[in-house]
C-alpha cells in the first residue's frame, strides 16, 4: 500500500487536510471545549476573552464574530469541532447545511427529502 497523498480538489471546498489541521489548531481546540457547560458558559459571558485564551487569530474571531461555518472552515475549522460552536446557538445540522450550501434551512431540508426519494 502506498503511503503518498492524494491530492484531491473539489471546486468550492476546503479539504481538511494537515495544512488545515495545523492552521485551525487553536480554533478546533475551543470548540472542543464546548463539550463542558462551563466552558460554553464562560464563552457567553465574554466571547473575546475566551477566544483570546485560546489563541485564536483574527480570522478565526471575525469568522466567530460573524457566526459563519464557511469562514470557520476557511479559518481552518474542522466541522466535527464547529458543530460544538453551533450547539452553542440552537444550530441544527441542517441549519449549518444551509449555510454550506447557500440555501435557506427550508431549501435544504427539502433538498435532503428529495435525495432520499
Amino acid at each position: 500500500m502506498s503511503t503518498e497523498a492524494i491530492e484531491v480538489e473539489i471546486p468550492g471546498t476546503v479539504m481538511f487536510d494537515g495544512n488545515q489541521a495545523m492552521k485551525g489548531y487553536a480554533l478546533n481546540k475551543m470548540c472542543y471545549s464546548f463539550n463542558g457547560a462551563a466552558a460554553r458558559e464562560a464563552f457567553r459571558a465574554d466571547e473575546e476573552a475566551y477566544m483570546t485564551s485560546f489563541g485564536l487569530n483574527e480570522q478565526q474571531k471575525q469568522a466567530i464574530r460573524h457566526r459563519n461555518v464557511l469562514e470557520l472552515i476557511a479559518a481552518g475549522g474542522n466541522i466535527y469541532y464547529l458543530a460544538k460552536f453551533a450547539g452553542i446557538f440552537g444550530l441544527s445540522v441542517q441549519d449549518v447545511g444551509a449555510q454550506q450550501t447557500g440555501m435557506t434551512v427550508d431549501e435544504f431540508k427539502a433538498m435532503l427529502v428529495k435525495q432520499g426519494e
